[in-house]
């Protein structure tokens, strides 16, 4: 029963292994197979008795000649199932022949006693030799496989004729007429010349601030591909699988083989191991940082020289001016932010230029990168949320392009010292643009995105401080310029600055009742609010009225609730945890969680003089307002409302805060988000960040980057995983299957904007060189495939020196170069149905499997007798 065609390369191989001792000698015992669907009963019981086993049918068979991807045994002798045993580790090899004889006849004997039928092999000499011998038994036939191993091809074995001559005499078949004798040949030639193409890179770009990198691109760019060649052979099968003596003549004078007509080509190629990739390296060497420890001052050290120390006492000097009660000095010029950016220009100005890590050019041309405003480009995040799954940061925000700089930077520009460097002037950038109220480019307005990272979420933090600061500010102007301000402001003190008592711990919006209100009400009217006179109405609500008149209801001006980043709220929720479930903790709890809550009250009594709790429940959570028809004394159906259950139990949050809200609209109460502090925190926050800290931040934005890259260079499907090791090796393995493949089109000449009738057929061939281990080509030398083969080895032989002779007239002839070079590697098979060792014997498999090449010769033979007849 024969094995399907091509079931040794498809199927699937299994093996058990065992370790036995046999005199004193461990060995490893070792079952190969191939695993097969299970046979029918009825079609068992098909064979007879002495039918022969499967491994002497197996020697026939043709279906599966020369398979690329099996035991080396399969190969030589085409059989699906073999015990092979080995010698076991740390014991020598079965060199001597006493020791191989004593195995091969305790094999026999094994064989005969349990009547198993499976071939039993023993490897002897040396491992790397991978020499075998043994046997195979079945009902009155046995076959014994035998092998040769020479490091040099004897030069009358080199051809056909003379392997024929040996197979003949090792069958020494008794018939006056030998059976036909069947042939398989298989040339394989190897090119290895790729000069005639392009690099794999762009040469450096000397110009550039990248330039003596190859592969270097723009900063906010990354690199790609490998810089050697990654394909670094191909080999070329040439096979003609049936053919029998007397058809083709090979011999030393003349040989019909020319690969050219050869039936069947088949091709695989062997790609160069763990190439040097530019985005591997890249990623590689930025995860690194992961590792480091030390601080930005640590890596930079203080660096200050005395005119620094000087312009830090500037700055101190500077804080204690902006606090004096008089000052000739306009407070603008006094600012911290003026203040800091004179000390870093001038810190700047007397560095030396060897001490810096990043020189001027390069450190400007990426903060410009960094800084730059993209906003027209942001429509493109919505095409594409793999920074959700990420949690990185969006599409060319200001966090992504932060990350790809500081990458490059590590990769290009100095490593560690580099990055540090980088971080410290940008992080005194962002400081800048804070006291100067300089909106940060590249970040989304609004309060933090928790879905990005929190390095990001700190940055637009930073933003909403800017926003609130400058809405503030701009709210201060307008009340300057009413007269009532102008009154009010000539109470304050000279030399107080607006700035100075707005930073202060109880700040409001505009602390006017601080400040000596003569207008504000007294505490009386300020608590039921009937007598005071409405501010910070927005709109009327519904054309609703209040419940105690028929005043419209208005809904009031409020604050907008504090923006967080997730690690406050992870630290507020930790604090709310710490208060416990006693009665004090959960009305302290309780009263943390209202700030919000009780600022809108304030703000709707403000703006609702003489409201009532119900009407703040209406227009704040109308689901708590139930309201329901009541029949009224004259038989008039009315709606009568109140509050929900959970609003009247006793003790409740609602009712107790509204008891302790005061009239004060939103402008003048105390803020509920501390933009100065906050953004003071969150600076402080990012200046002692060490580079380790920051690379853990930045890392989900170089992943993102990483997978956009691989996508925009070659379609390969994303796999999740759950070891950031582990992830990052399969974007290094997704990069170089992609050079690859970008190499074999280049060399297979796939443009993809040539549109050419064999393009399809030669995308599919290039991509089942990467996956499989050799790929058939169709209409062999004659097919459009196997013309570019044909050229690329014709353009390979070209680019050899060629071979000149001097004559004694002294002139040159050039000897041609044939269009093929030599074969790598010879395999020809022989096969013969023949009676051994007597002309009555059964006809039985022969088989002599033969391998040239350019330092080894091999021939495993496979030669059956008959046990019953001879």
């Amino acid at each position: 029963m024969y094995v399907n065609l091509g079931a040794y390369t498809s199927g699937t191989w299994g093996e058990k292994s065992q370790d036995i001792h046999f005199a004193d000698f461990k060995f490893c015992i070792t079952h190969y197979f191939l695993i097969q669907e299970c046979e029918k009963d009825d079609e068992k019981d098909k064979f007879e008795e002495d039918t022969f086993p499967l491994a002497i049918q197996d020697l026939m068979c043709m279906n599966n000649d020369f398979p690329p991807r099996a035991h080396c045994l399969v190969r030589w002798y085409g059989i699906r199932e073999f015990v092979v045993i080995t010698p076991g580790s740390n014991c020598e090899a079965i060199i001597s022949e006493s020791k191989c004889n004593l195995l091969l006849s305790s094999i026999s004997i094994s064989l005969a006693n349990s009547g198993c039928q499976i071939p039993m092999l023993v490897q002897v000499q040396q491992k790397w030799r991978r020499m075998y011998a043994g046997e195979c038994q079945g009902q009155g036939v046995r076959t014994d496989f035998e092998m040769v191993h020479l490091r040099k091809v004897p030069s009358q074995y080199y051809h056909v004729s003379g392997l024929l001559d040996i197979f003949k005499s090792k069958i020494g078949c008794p018939l006056s007429s030998l059976p036909q004798v069947n042939i398989a040949i298989r040339f394989t030639y190897i090119l290895q010349d790729w000069q005639q193409h392009s690099w794999p890179q762009q040469p450096p770009d000397f110009d550039t601030l990248l330039g003596g990198e190859v592969g270097g691109v723009e900063f906010g760019k990354l690199p790609f591909g490998a810089c050697e060649e990654p394909v670094s052979e191909l080999h070329l099968a040439t096979t003609w699988p049936h053919l029998t003596e007397g058809i083709v003549v090979d011999n030393d004078v003349y040989s019909d083989l020319d690969p050219l007509q050869a039936p069947h080509w088949s091709v695989k190629v062997r790609t160069a191991e763990n190439p040097q990739c530019l985005l591997g390296d890249l990623l590689t060497e930025f995860f690194k940082l992961c590792c480091r420890k030390e601080s930005i001052e640590e890596i930079l050290g203080k660096g200050l020289t005395e005119d620094e120390g000087k312009e830090i006492n500037d700055i101190g000097s500077a804080l204690s001016k902006l606090t004096e009660p008089a000052t000739t000095v306009p407070i603008s010029k006094m600012s911290v932010a003026n203040m800091v950016h004179s000390a870093r220009k001038h810190i700047r100005r007397h560095r030396r230029i060897d001490e810096s890590p990043l020189n001027t050019d390069v450190l400007n041309s990426v903060l410009l990168v960094i800084t730059k405003n993209l906003l027209s480009d942001w429509a493109q995040w919505s095409n594409y949320n793999l920074f959700l799954q990420l949690k990185s940061a969006p599409i060319d925000s200001l966090t992504y392009r932060l990350a790809l700089c500081v990458c490059l930077v590590n990769y290009y520009h100095g490593g560690l010292r580099a990055v540090a460097h980088l971080w410290q002037e940008f992080v005194l950038e962002l400081r800048y643009r804070w006291e100067n109220n300089y909106l940060i480019c590249g970040l989304a307005g609004g309060p933090p995105d928790l879905r990005c990272c929190l390095l990001h979420q700190k940055l637009q933090m930073i933003n909403c401080c800017i926003e609130r600061k400058k809405a503030r500010d701009e709210a201060r102007k307008v009340l300057e310029g009413s007269e009532k301000k102008v009154s009010r402001m000539s109470k304050v003190s000279p030399g107080k600055s607006w700035d100075s008592w707005s930073d202060s711990e109880d700040e409001f919006f505009e602390c006017l009742s601080d400040q000596g209100e003569s207008e504000a009400p007294p505490a009386d009217e300020e608590k039921d609010g009937s007598k005071s006179k409405a501010e910070g109405r927005l709109h009327p609500y519904n054309n609703m009225t209040l419940l105690n008149s028929s005043e419209p209801l208005y809904v009031p001006i409020t604050q907008e609730p504090a923006p967080m980043t997730e690690d406050l709220l992870e630290e507020q929720s930790e604090v709310l945890a710490k208060l416990g479930t006693s009665a004090e903790g959960s009305h302290l709890r309780a009263r943390m969680q209202s700030a919000c809550l009780l600022s809108d009250m304030e703000s709707f009594k403000a703006a609702n003089p003489g409201c009532v709790l119900e009407d703040f429940v209406r227009w704040y959570s109308p689901r708590d307002y139930v309201e329901e028809e009541v029949v009224h004394k004259k038989d008039n159906t009315v709606l009568k409302g109140k509050l929900s259950a959970r609003m009247m139990i006793p003790g409740n949050m609602w009712v107790e805060a509204w008891q302790t809200a005061r009239v004060t609209p939103a402008r003048r109460q105390r803020r509920l988000f501390d933009d100065t502090k906050e953004a003071e925190k969150v600076l402080h926050y990012l200046t002692m960040q060490k580079p380790a800290d920051l690379t853990c931040h930045l890392l989900p934005c170089i992943i993102h980057s990483t997978i956009l890259k691989l996508k925009e260079e070659g379609e390969l499907p994303f796999i999740f995983v759950e070891h950031l090791l582990d992830f990052i090796n399969q974007l290094i393995a997704m990069e170089t299957v992609i050079t690859q493949a970008r190499s074999l089109k280049a060399k297979f000449s796939i443009s993809e904007s040539e549109k050419r009738d064999d393009t399809d057929e030669l995308k599919k061939f290039v991509t089942s060189l990467l996956e499989d281990p050799e790929v058939e080509v169709i209409g062999a030398g004659q097919g459009s495939t196997g013309r570019i083969i044909y050229r690329l080895f014709i353009n390979a032989q070209k680019e050899k020196l060629p071979l000149e002779e001097e004559t004694s007239s002294r002139t040159r002839i050039i000897v041609g170069v044939p269009d093929f070079p030599s074969p790598a590697g010879r395999e020809i098979l022989l096969r013969a149905r023949v009676p051994r060792p007597a002309p009555y014997s059964k006809p039985l498999p022969q088989r002599l499997f033969c391998v040239l090449m350019r330092e080894e010769f091999r021939l495993a033979g496979a030669f059956s007798s008959d046990t019953s007849f001879f």
